[in-house]
């Protein structure tokens, strides 16, 4: 259903040096890298953070977060841990989590800019 998303920052240099470590968890890499927008993604950009100098960091409880799945806990421990090393915040350690519909495997953090992206994947039972 959605195609890709994008997400304004403030210092593209900083957060594209964040995401480009962050991502690369999800097996995301950079593929497109211009004045003012980088796109991330597998096989085409999917991810796209747009320049936005000066913009003010969200509030923490803005209501807006989005989420990336991944095959493997071990990819959203990865996730969790490389953006908190780079700066991003704790919003959610990685742990089992009761969805709408099933369990799953997430965590959540806050990057640079205070954007909550969540990081999921759905183990099989006896994972």
């Amino acid at each position: 259903m959605i195609d890709h998303i994008s997400i304004p920052v403030n210092d593209l240099n900083l957060s594209g040096a964040f995401y480009t470590k962050v991502l690369k968890t999800l097996g995301f890499s950079l593929l497109v890298q211009r004045e003012s927008t980088y796109g991330y993604g597998k096989q085409y950009p999917e991810f796209w953070l747009n320049a936005r100098v000066d913009m003010a960091s969200l509030p923490e409880d803005s209501g807006f977060h989005f989420c990336l799945r991944c095959k493997a806990k071990d990819a959203v421990d990865a996730f969790y841990n490389i953006a908190l090393s780079e700066g991003g915040k704790d919003a959610g350690a990685p742990g089992k989590r009761q969805g709408a519909m099933t369990e799953y495997y997430g965590a959540f953090i806050l990057d640079l800019d205070g954007h909550k992206i969540e990081a999921v994947c759905f183990p099989k039972p006896t994972e």
